[in-house]
């Protein structure tokens, strides 16, 4: 039997797309209570409604938990039956075809994937430096002009600015880092809660290791 090759279901193929793997038992439960939860704080944003979420998945009884574990179990062995009847349909072209693809693309494809599972599960947006604020600010006011310019004229300014102009910016970064601390140990707190320590930072493991001796 062959052994598995990962084709994302967006590379070239004449032959159909590539079984798509299956939601991890917290992120189905996660993706079925979230518009319930939209529901009920429609006001609330996203990394509020994630930390209800995994609050209700903490204090879920173990009972109903195997509910979506043995749902994950059954479709992740499906899913392996699916890759190998995709397999066999390919000839030895098409797989070499494949695998020269897969090897150009699939760590963009899995950096795709875990952003969009870290998008759903509510992280925090990673702090912005000074000059990404300015710009941020003043790509919105820049005269009717390409993005391509605008981008030019606002750098231009920016290189011309005064340490004392800048340091307004630098400020509004070392306000925005202190958020990200923040709300980032409360979502890893969250995430180990709820049995992802695998999305928590190698830091952070280290220092939690070196406390614990």
């Amino acid at each position: 039997t062959r052994g598995f090759v990962c084709i994302p279901k967006f590379f070239s193929s004449n032959v159909g797309n590539y079984p798509k793997k299956p939601m991890s038992s917290y992120l189905r439960f996660s993706t079925q209570q979230l518009p319930i939860f939209k529901a009920k704080h429609p006001d609330a944003k996203l990394s509020e409604l994630t930390k209800k979420i995994a609050a209700v998945w903490r204090e879920l009884p173990d009972s109903e938990k195997k509910v979506y574990e043995d749902d994950f179990k059954a479709d992740w062995k499906a899913y392996k039956e699916a890759v190998i009847r995709f397999r066999d349909r390919l000839t030895p072209s098409q797989l070499t075809t494949f695998e020269r693809e897969i090897r150009q693309k699939r760590l963009k494809k899995k950096a795709l994937i875990k952003r969009r599972e870290l998008v759903m599960l509510g992280k925090p947006k990673r702090p912005r430096s000074a000059y990404n604020i300015y710009v941020s600010e003043s790509f919105q006011v820049a005269k009717d002009e390409s993005a391509q310019e605008k981008l030019k004229s606002v750098n231009k300014a920016w290189k011309n600015m005064s340490l004392a102009q800048k340091q307004v910016y630098v400020q509004l970064a070392k306000d925005d880092r202190i958020r990200y601390d923040n709300e980032m140990r409360s979502w890893e707190e969250q995430m180990t809660e709820a049995g992802r320590t695998d999305l928590i930072r190698r830091t952070v493991k280290r220092l939690g290791k070196g406390a614990e001796r």
